[in-house]
């Protein structure tokens, strides 16, 4: 979903970086892991974020914006209730 604005040191710092959950890199080792070394700055924003990290996140993100957008959110909204409707 575009969080992150990364330094380039975080590469390197990604390739020292021991599988952790799941046996597998995490960025956010990574970057704990830069913070000894330099400055890592966020941005706090207000709005909707979604975890797309898993299946479900993918879909439920999926959903808001086909709904939210101007040019798929009518057509798509009769499409979920004709498949609410027929999944009853």
């Amino acid at each position: 979903i575009g969080r992150y604005i990364l330094t380039p040191e975080l590469f390197t710092q990604l390739q020292q970086t021991a599988p952790g959950a799941g046996g597998e890199i995490q960025l956010t080792d990574a970057i704990q892991s830069l913070l000894t070394e330099q400055a890592v700055y966020g941005y706090q924003f207000s709005g909707t974020r979604h975890d797309c990290g898993n299946k479900i996140g993918y879909l439920q993100a999926t959903m808001y914006y086909g709904l939210k957008h101007p040019d798929t959110a009518s057509a798509f909204a009769r499409y979920l209730s004709e498949l609410a409707v027929s999944s009853k």
